[in-house]
């Protein structure tokens, strides 16, 4: 078991459950080289520092699979996108400015041309620009600002 325990990065536990906070997930899990780490938080209303258990792989991973159908409930009002919305490109944070305390990119009646940067997308501490895909006005923004967004999630709507 003290090998084990030599592979771990305490800097990788660190960061794990830094996106777990930020994207508000229930539970992280990473494998490599024969060591899975799951950092989970608890399931009860009072704030709980999360969990991290590690231990050697040999079982199939089932309870992730199992997991999986039970995230659909949540993407199903993405369906519900209105006409015209630009949709998150993936899992992470928005920012609806260049840097705290610096003017937001759009607000609500603005006219964008393709190509402006709308938002940002923070997603393992990389920003990602949502680009307009094409030109408009600004009809609605549909997130605030610091907000975790899923993939596919509509974000911001331009006619």
């Amino acid at each position: 078991m003290s090998t084990s325990k030599s592979k771990l990065d305490a800097g990788l536990v660190r960061e794990l459950a830094a996106i777990l906070r930020e994207a508000d997930l229930g539970e992280v899990e990473v494998e490599h080289e024969g060591l899975r780490i799951r950092v989970s938080k608890a399931t009860s209303m009072a704030p709980v520092a999360p969990a991290v258990v590690h231990a050697p792989v040999a079982a199939a991973p089932a309870p992730v699979a199992a997991a999986a159908p039970a995230a659909a409930p949540a993407v199903a009002p993405a369906a519900a996108a209105p006409a015209n919305a630009i949709t998150s490109p993936m899992v992470g944070t928005v920012y609806m400015s260049p840097e705290p305390g610096a003017k937001v990119f759009v607000t609500v009646g603005d006219k964008v041309k393709k190509g402006d940067t709308l938002m940002l997308i923070e997603a393992m501490k990389t920003f990602n620009p949502v680009i307009a895909e094409a030109g408009g006005t600004v009809k609605e923004i549909l997130v605030d600002d610091a907000q975790p967004v899923e993939f596919g999630e509509p974000l911001i709507v331009v006619e």
